[in-house]
């Protein structure tokens, strides 16, 4: 043991030794401390992130892909899931699938996320990218200083999906190509029909959640009377949900604008009418979701949707 030193003298080599030890402890547990405290990112297991620049698009995405739990230990190929609105959409899909796999026994699939236009706002990117037309008539603004609102680029964005993102998919994973599922929501469900009226076998099935069928004066109804009038067979297997909240408020009347729109009646008297053309390869569902408005219904659309397309084993 070394003896403290007196006042007035100066310390011995291990006294001295002793002091610069002690401090190095402290400098080391202050380290420790402060990397304890400092917070770090929490990443999703089996996930990667891959960069796409869309040629025709000359924009920049992301494009987000989760893996099943088996599948480095696999040879097997899996059902992809596309979803679009990814920023939000893609977590969720992801989680789902897995707890679905775990405890329902349903097959595992691959979910790749659509992202938004890397630069943008997610209301400047999904509005361009995901709505069909630009409105006869419409009042909205740009949330993006210095850049005018773009709206009606669905048709190019399907084809970057088409041209891009799926043969990045089929190069890069063991993906079943002849089992791709789309899942859309709101603007997202646009899409969806945008590519079913233009492509059906583009995917071969669609999970379509509370589609903005108001838009742009029920353009979409338009566009199943003129696929309609040019085809006899719709060859695609289509879930619709919605929340049964989506209604019209009592005493407003209704319209195919968003602020006067029945969105659960738009939903009924458009499965209506794609049924009135008795499509033999056509097979469609609505489910309307009790108590559940077009915010929270999101999980509940994708998790049936996934239920009756995908068998389960228990």
């Amino acid at each position: 043991m070394v003896a403290l030193p007196q006042i007035g003298r100066a310390p011995s080599q291990p006294e001295r030794e002793l002091k610069q030890l002690v401090f190095g402890f402290a400098l080391l547990a202050a380290a420790g401390a402060a990397s304890a405290q400092t917070p770090v990112p929490y990443t999703l297991e089996n996930t990667e992130v891959r960069e796409l620049h869309a040629r025709k698009l000359k924009r920049d995405y992301q494009v987000f892909v989760a893996l099943p739990d088996s599948y480095q230990g696999s040879t097997r190929s899996y059902p992809v899931v596309f979803v679009t609105d990814a920023n939000y959409a893609f977590p969720i899909a992801r989680n789902i699938t897995q707890r679905l796999t775990k405890h329902a026994g349903m097959e595992e699939t691959i979910v790749v996320g659509l992202s938004y236009a890397k630069g943008d706002t997610g209301v400047y990117s999904r509005r361009r990218d995901y709505t069909p037309t630009v409105p006869r008539k419409h009042d909205y603004r740009s949330d993006m200083p210095g850049r005018n609102v773009a709206l009606g680029e669905a048709p190019a964005y399907a084809r970057f999906i088409a041209d891009e993102v799926i043969p990045l998919i089929a190069k890069h994973y063991r993906a079943d190509m002849k089992r791709k599922f789309f899942v859309g929501h709101s603007y997202g469900s646009l899409l969806g029909l945008q590519i079913l009226f233009s492509e059906p076998r583009m995917f071969e099935h669609y999970i379509l959640g509370s589609p903005s069928l108001w838009y742009d004066g029920g353009v979409m109804f338009d566009r199943l009377e003129t696929y309609g009038e040019r085809h006899r067979d719709l060859p695609a297997n289509v879930f619709f949900g919605i929340g049964a909240l989506e209604r019209l408020a009592p005493g407003k009347k209704r319209s195919r604008d968003e602020d006067n729109a029945d969105m659960v009646a738009d939903l009924r008297d458009f499965d209506s009418a794609l049924k009135a053309h008795r499509y033999p390869g056509l097979h469609t569902q609505v489910k309307v979701f009790a108590e559940e408005d077009h915010a929270s219904v999101f999980p509940l659309v994708l998790t049936h949707g996934l239920r009756a397309v995908l068998p389960s084993k228990k």
